[in-house]
């Protein structure tokens, strides 16, 4: 059975849009079916790596995707607007390997909320914390992670705000780690004298020795968090730490040419939609059900693939959010060769 038949048997209504448009082929990739960007931002200095699109709910005009750039020696945080042109106002630059970045909404800054942007400083061992849309740095020049391990140079980050007391998280990952507890997840919030602080609440994760954890993603509205763990497939958790530190699934083993990669979650409703899983090495993104299967919402089973015009992409977000330009949505996916692809959502 091929993707489209087995779609319209087995998914609703509801999500077939997304099928019929962007599901492309199964298995083999079709490289003149790739999906043809509308936008390629202009070109980082180094190494483009993962980006994050910050949404402006009042004046959706005024969004932004943040993309890093990991060059050891003038890495940094890019800002560009929606036409891929770079913001060097509000871009930061000058930074050591900058990995991946995460958008969160709704942190309790000064009495107030604000929108945050917060990206790993790899080679410095550290995270960064910077308020939206301006690029203030709140994060006193950075927050250390991983302190008294053995390993740390950390890669990749996701933020998850907890529905229930509004609380503010941060999940990092590392370069390599041990078989458990290859995660660090911390709490954000300011100290007794006004200043930003992580404070670390657990270690988690599975890791199969493979190769390496860098890419995660965190489902806010259903709380859960992904992460690939690389050559081997994505693992699933609960983003909120009080709910323990079991492995809810494990899936997308052996349906990569080689390295999984960047993932994003397309919400199409309550608790509907799609993840996203790079298949890096492929130059395309695997499918799978956000919301499972009927009866089990931890079954992931791949339902497509989507061939993409970026090469080797580590990194990915989405929105079904209409943006100008965009309408239906914004899917961003880095290229490596300096630059993020904007694809239409139909």
């Amino acid at each position: 059975m091929n993707c489209r038949a087995y779609f319209y048997t087995h998914m609703k209504k509801e999500i077939l849009v997304f099928a019929t448009v962007l599901l492309i082929g199964c298995g083999k990739k079709i490289s003149s079916d790739a999906l043809v960007p509308s936008v390629v931002t202009e070109s980082v200095i180094g190494d483009s790596d993962d980006p994050a699109i910050w949404i402006d709910s009042l004046h959706p005009e005024n969004s932004i995707v943040l993309g890093t750039d990991k060059d050891e020696k003038n890495g940094g945080l890019y800002v560009f607007d929606l036409k891929g042109k770079i913001d060097r106002s509000r871009t930061k630059t000058g930074m050591k390997r900058v990995n991946n970045v995460d958008v969160g909404y709704g942190f309790l800054w000064g009495g107030k909320r604000i929108d945050i942007a917060v990206c790993t400083e790899r080679n410095l061992d550290r995270i960064r914390v910077y308020r939206l849309p301006d690029m203030t740095e709140i994060d006193g020049g950075g927050l250390p992670v991983f302190e008294g391990e053995s390993i740390r140079s950390p890669m990749g980050v996701a933020l998850y705000r907890r529905s229930s007391d509004s609380a503010m998280f941060v999940i990092v990952g590392r370069k390599a780690g041990p078989r458990e507890g290859y995660l660090a997840q911390y709490r954000l919030q300011q100290d007794g004298q006004g200043k930003l602080q992580a404070k670390q609440v657990r270690m988690f994760g599975n890791y199969s020795g493979k190769k390496e954890i860098e890419s995660i993603a965190v489902d806010q509205e259903l709380g859960y968090v992904y992460y690939s763990d690389e050559q081997f497939g994505v693992r699933k958790y609960h983003a909120d730490p009080d709910k323990g530190n079991k492995e809810l699934a494990v899936f997308g083993m052996d349906e990569f040419l080689e390295d999984n990669e960047g993932i994003s979650i397309y919400a199409t409703g309550p608790g509907k939609g799609f993840i996203l899983v790079s298949d890096q090495s492929n130059f395309s993104f695997n499918v799978y059900p956000r919301e499972g299967l009927s009866g089990n919402p931890h079954t992931h089973q791949r339902v497509g693939v989507i061939d993409v015009s970026a090469k080797n992409s580590d990194g990915s977000d989405i929105t079904a959010t209409p943006l100008p330009g965009f309408p239906k949505g914004l899917f961003v996916v880095m290229s490596d060769d300096k630059t993020f692809h904007y694809y239409q959502m139909k």
